[in-house]
């Protein structure tokens, strides 16, 4: 695999080109953070684009015409090239081609590029429109973490601390699509007590999160503290008996399952004009 380390007061942090993806992101003691990909779920942590979630009939329609395309689009899939590969940061780009225009009618260039200082990882997204028509797109995140993080601890153990209350109910996923419906938050105030129970339909989706930030954390206080920018959205997930949490800053969200209009269209989309460039950034801290 081609893949880049980066090293900075003891933290490490490794990216692999194909999808950009951070696949490890460990403490000087060598505590490991992100998920191994095991066989629970073959993924550490794909970015999402130019769609998060699925489409319905897992189909863009534009003009008439439908494209094919999967749950979160191509980009987790697709080799990056790289900009720039220093000692503690690098950057990927990906751009479109035949193959994503067989999908994605539509002229783009991603960036992802990540900067580690001691025990903090920065993740930044830009997608510029390099067209001469609106771009519309989502871009998103889909770390997965150890969960437990520490191997001495139970998974009950840990709960997520939002930034402040979240009180709005949640969304939740038929078939990858999203219900129109709601349902009470499982969130107590600003705690989320982590059990495998939360995630047996599926992610939990807050689609209207008051918080930018939420801490990770056992209880002596030690975890991740999480922080996003530029991405409005929330997903939560795990597999019931696997051992990963999933906090996924998103900015859109899978199609509603009676949505059936033409991509530009689709509710949580960002509508990039001609030369724009759409940024969000993640924090990752080890606390």
């Amino acid at each position: 695999m081609d893949e880049h380390e980066l090293s900075a007061g003891g933290t490490r942090a490794r990216i692999r080109a194909q999808g950009a993806e951070l696949v490890s992101f460990a403490d000087a003691a060598g505590l490991e953070h992100i998920w191994g990909a095991g066989p629970a779920w073959p993924r550490h942590a794909p970015a999402l684009f130019p769609i998060v979630g699925r489409l319905k009939d897992d189909a863009l329609l534009h003009e008439g015409e439908r494209f094919p395309m999967t749950q979160h689009g191509f980009a987790r899939d697709s080799l990056f090239e790289w900009v720039e590969r220093a000692p503690n940061a690098c950057r990927l780009a990906l751009s479109d081609s035949a193959t994503t225009r067989a999908q994605y009618p539509f002229a783009f260039r991603l960036e992802i590029s990540y900067r580690l200082s001691a025990r903090t990882l920065i993740q930044r997204f830009d997608v510029r429109n390099v067209g001469e028509a609106v771009l519309p797109a989502s871009i998103g995140a889909h770390p997965a973490f150890n969960w437990p993080l520490r191997p001495e601890l139970a998974k009950e153990d840990y709960a997520l601390f939002f930034a402040k209350e979240e009180t709005a109910p949640v969304r939740r996923l038929e078939g990858g699509l999203l219900l129109r419906e709601t349902f009470p938050t499982p969130v107590e105030g600003r705690v989320l007590r982590l059990r495998d129970e939360l995630f047996a339909d599926d992610a939990l989706i807050l689609d209207h999160v008051a918080s930018r930030s939420v801490k990770y954390v056992a209880p002596d206080g030690s975890g991740l503290d999480i922080a996003w920018d530029g991405l409005p959205e929330l997903g939560l997930w795990s597999k019931p008996g696997a051992n990963f949490l999933c906090v996924e800053p998103w900015g859109g969200y899978a199609s509603p399952v009676d949505f059936d209009g033409p991509f530009e269209e689709k509710p949580g989309l960002s509508l990039i004009p001609p030369g724009a460039t759409r940024s969000a950034v993640i924090r990752m801290q080890m606390i």
